[in-house]
């Protein structure tokens, strides 16, 4: 039986989707097994940006890898590996990867996941992956929790799997995933709020003034600290996420990566009828620069991401 049901699958772009699924299945099944199996959170080393690996990284990277070596991808970059691999010369694809979000989760059973981006291969890795976040034709992320769940569009929509336990294959559970224009939750790490910039302190006071307030209405604070978990509560209910640039070194652009994490998480949301800005510009209007180059994002329901770009002047 397939990974996933093809029915739903570009047919071109079904080996690829095909690997990712059977791999975030066998992920899956190591992260179920939780403290009966080895230590997932230990940590194993730094990335190439001196971010600490844990176990569970380094091993889902190493799947990841293995998997998509004859499914079509020419081109693999990962956040856990300094440089782009070439795995198959003749591949169609070029594919990055966060092979597991919200790491720092791992060891007190809150959701975690993989992040993809799916580019057609070009020449080089630089051309493949250095482009035009619209470029993109195919992003999605698979989350281990409560289930074991895959978003993905191909840029027609966004559509949400659920891996089927009994069959082991990812089944349709939502054809469109589509976000509220309102919201009444956002999403930021509030013990940065030192640190932040004042369009962004703006926004947040905003929300904490309630209905006595400009906005009228109460809102409720959110914070997760998983990249996956927080887009999939918000493409389910709606809401806002916020990781902006602060005022600390090394934050000055954020400190998620604009090719593994922020472009495709952007492609997910607008294709679901959301927003997703650095602040001011739309994230699928930039291009990366560097491989491994950092971005703020502030995504979600398109009334509030609104406000802030307007905040932000």
């Amino acid at each position: 039986m397939p990974a996933i049901d093809p029915a739903y699958i570009p047919s071109d772009l079904f080996p690829t989707i095909e690997a990712l699924c059977a791999t975030g299945a066998k992920v899956a099944a190591v992260v179920a097994r939780g403290a009966l199996g080895p230590s997932l959170a230990a940590g194993v080393g730094e990335n190439s940006d001196g971010d600490q690996q844990k176990a569970l990284d380094v091993m889902a990277d190493e799947m990841f890898e293995a998997a998509l070596k004859e499914a079509g991808v020419r081109h693999y970059a990962s956040e856990e590996q300094e440089t782009v691999l070439t795995l198959d010369p003749d591949g169609a694809y070029a594919l990055a990867i966060d092979p597991l979000d919200g790491s720092s989760n791992i060891d007190v059973n809150v959701t975690i996941g993989t992040i993809f981006s799916i580019f057609k291969a070009a020449e080089t890795p630089e051309a493949s992956f250095l482009r035009p976040a619209s470029e993109q034709i195919a992003a999605g992320y698979i989350a281990f929790g409560q289930q074991c769940l895959l978003g993905i569009t191909f840029g027609d929509g966004t559509l949400l799997f659920c891996l089927d336990p009994e069959t082991g294959s990812f089944a349709l559970a939502k054809e469109k995933m589509s976000l509220p224009t309102a919201t009444k939750e956002y999403s930021i790490n509030a013990s940065n709020r030192r640190h932040w910039a004042a369009p962004v302190r703006a926004y947040i006071e905003e929300n904490e003034a309630g209905e006595t307030g400009a906005k009228g209405k109460n809102m409720n604070f959110r914070w997760v600290g998983s990249l996956v978990a927080e887009t999939h509560r918000i493409l389910t209910r709606g809401g806002t996420f916020l990781y902006p640039s602060d005022a600390r070194k090394g934050y000055e652009k954020g400190r998620l990566r604009m090719v593994y994490e922020v472009a495709p998480m952007a492609f997910l949301v607008e294709q679901a009828g959301g927003l997703a800005t650095d602040g001011s510009e739309r994230i699928l209007d930039k291009t990366a620069t560097e491989l491994h180059e950092r971005c703020p994002l502030v995504f979600g329901s398109s009334e509030e991401v609104s406000r802030v770009k307007d905040l932000h002047g």
